[in-house]
């Protein structure tokens, strides 16, 4: 089975869904996990709104990339551009790693629809971009 980590900062909500997706719907070929640069502590809550809205369950915990079980993936993929810069060489083996910005919506405002409007949006870009990330696809 091969392996991908979601590398983020805070481990809240875009690596979270992130791993959460892949566990849910390539979980036959991929085992996902998630961890932060500087871990939040928390996931978001409405991540799991955004996930459960598609039929994903998703029980997760931020953690730090030191916690992971291994540091050897076959595809480390950072999801901000902050992981990007304070992870430039990852420290384990990577078979190949990517980078592919998603808009944080842990930072979206106005009120609590058009909040949960953005998680809805990087979830459909994440369920669009990661099929194409895990066949190694190049993105514009």
């Amino acid at each position: 089975m091969k392996t991908v980590l979601f590398l983020c900062t805070g481990n809240s909500c875009r690596s979270q869904m992130a791993e959460a997706i892949v566990n849910a719907r390539y979980g036959k070929e991929w085992q996902a996990y998630s961890a932060g640069t500087k871990p939040a502590g928390y996931v978001h809550l409405k991540v799991t709104t955004a996930l459960n809205e598609i039929g994903i369950a998703h029980v997760g915990r931020s953690k730090h990339i030191d916690e992971l079980p291994t540091k050897d993936f076959d595809l480390v993929v950072t999801v901000c551009d902050s992981a990007a810069e304070e992870c430039p060489v990852w420290p384990g083996k990577a078979g190949k790693r990517v980078h592919h910005g998603f808009v944080d919506p842990a930072k979206a405002q106005g009120n609590a629809e058009q909040v949960m409007q953005v998680f809805r949006q990087v979830r459909s870009e994440m369920v669009e971009v990661i099929p194409k990330l895990l066949k190694g696809e190049s993105l514009p």
